[in-house]
């Protein structure tokens, strides 16, 4: 769907209204570049960007229907566009009048190019304003690529800056750095600059440049003391230990990795393949395929009882006083039983 939409805006057929919508904001962000970049060669870029959780979206119809000064369109970026989405109860929100909106969106302006922008999973259906705002603006839809899709883009991603990358080595950079897109594009983008003239992305050029998002650790961490792999759990948590991470926040983050190794655990054992269990708990497929992959080597008992002595943890972090940093660490070194 977004390379459809990426060549009609290389070749400058551009729609006044666009509705970017998912939670995977490197296609949104891409997309946004790319029209940016589209306008820009019209001439001096005018654009604008709206917070519609501060400001009401009349806003963005005055600015949308006033004449550019100095090139043919300008660009309007209406971000946060939750009027699209169930309403949260509780939860300030800023009025908006969705009636002029209706009627603007029948006629909208031609001298702007306007995004809405909805980073969400699902939007209300039921809503007019979103049945009219997919009737009249071009829709696109960011969503997780699966593992061999992140893969290959990891690979032309290296290949668009002159680089060469083996699949392997893109899988290794995907456990390393998370599945955010953005921040896999922003490490490819550093390697590639530190390689210079150099061609390949190497093993020990990843080791090198690209620092370990807080939950991969943590995930490292866990799998590794499961596994009875004290002296890596170890190393990783000395690691974080070293780099100012609180003892009461990691256990935290050790815990919620249990509590979603059990719901994969469980969900697996009900008949539920890789696809539907990130449905159902709304994480990346790949990170299932990790959890599953950790699951054949760990037993339900096992997680049961790591996840008392997490909580024992996390009680003595409250009322102990001390040396904070060694309640978790004793608990690492220990073997698990089950």
């Amino acid at each position: 769907m977004f390379t459809s939409i990426w060549k009609e805006i290389r070749n400058g057929n551009l729609s006044p209204v666009y509705l970017l919508m998912g939670e995977e904001g490197y296609f949104i962000e891409e997309t946004i570049s790319r029209l940016r970049n589209r306008l820009s060669a019209e001439g001096d870029l005018e654009e604008m960007s709206f917070d519609l959780e501060e400001i009401p979206v009349e806003a963005v119809i005055e600015e949308a229907d006033t004449f550019p000064f100095f090139s043919e369109r300008k660009l309007i970026l209406a971000k946060n566009a939750s009027f699209l989405k169930a309403a949260e109860k509780n939860k300030v929100k800023v009025e908006h009048d969705l009636k002029a909106l209706e009627r603007w969106l029948e006629h909208p302006s031609t001298t702007a190019v306007t995004v809405f922008v909805a980073p969400y999973e699902k939007l209300d259906e039921r809503k007019k304003i979103t049945k009219l705002m997919k009737e009249k603006s071009v829709v696109a839809v960011g969503k997780a690529l699966q593992e061999q899709e992140l893969v290959q883009w990891v690979v032309q991603e290296a290949s668009k800056r002159g680089k060469t990358i083996s699949k392997e080595l893109a899988l290794k950079l995907i456990d390393i750095t998370g599945l955010d897109m953005i921040r896999l594009q922003a490490e490819i983008e550093k390697m590639s600059l530190y390689l210079g003239e150099e061609k390949e992305i190497t093993s020990s050029i990843i080791e090198e440049m690209v620092a370990r998002t807080l939950e991969q650790d943590a995930f490292k961490m866990l799998n590794a003391y499961l596994t009875g792999d004290t002296e890596t759990a170890l190393s990783v948590y000395h690691d974080l230990i070293r780099q100012k991470e609180e003892p009461i926040m990691l256990t935290s983050l050790l815990a919620s990795q249990i509590r979603l190794m059990h719901h994969v655990f469980f969900l697996k054992k009900k008949g539920y393949h890789q696809q539907q269990i990130a449905k159902q708990l709304k994480v990346h497929p790949y990170r299932v395929k990790l959890l599953l992959d950790s699951t054949l080597r760990i037993n339900e008992n096992k997680l049961i009882e790591v996840m008392k002595k997490l909580a024992d943890v996390d009680l003595k972090l409250k009322t102990v006083s001390g040396n904070r940093d060694r309640i978790l660490e004793l608990v690492l070194m220990q073997k698990i039983s089950s």
